[in-house]
């Protein structure tokens, strides 16, 4: 199974949130605290398939610009350690869409099943998807008028 290459990644940022979007090379997010936003896709059959993992400051930056909420705003959630439920919402919005070209790549339809906030209870195999280190893409975004974070998509091995 592929991952959405780096172009499909920067379309669907850049088409949602109506910004320059840049890309470049990402290093894998860990769970550590402040814990990122979780995503788990699964497959027709119910199936996990894929997780993303968004770092804090990029679930912050990409939930305020999707809703215009002024910069100021996503720094202080980044400063606090605290995403809050309004970003939360947005970012989740942001992984659905994403469900899109993860599915594509990988040429098996996909949707978005779950989405873990930072202070949520992580399922423990969706815990040790993301931290794997086979099948994945970790990139890094600057979302412009905003600021940066990362983005990691790991492939399920089974």
């Amino acid at each position: 199974m592929s991952l959405p290459d780096r172009k499909l990644i920067k379309d669907v940022f850049e088409g949602l949130l109506g910004r320059d979007v840049t890309v470049s090379d990402g290093s894998p997010i860990t769970l550590d605290p402040p814990r990122p936003v979780v995503a788990a896709y699964v497959d027709p059959q119910h199936n996990l398939a894929t997780v993303a993992v968004m770092d804090l400051p990029l679930a912050a930056y990409a939930g305020a610009a999707l809703a215009l909420i002024p910069r100021g705003g996503a720094d202080a959630a980044v400063e606090d350690g605290f995403l809050p439920d309004n970003l939360f919402e947005n970012v989740s919005e942001i992984l659905n869409v994403l469900a899109a070209p993860i599915g594509d790549s990988g040429g098996v339809h996909q949707r978005l099943s779950a989405t873990f906030a930072p202070q949520d209870p992580l399922p423990p195999q969706i815990a040790a998807c993301a931290a794997t280190p086979g099948v994945r893409e970790d990139v890094t975004l600057e979302i412009a008028g905003y600021g940066s974070g990362t983005l990691s998509v790991v492939t399920v091995v089974a």
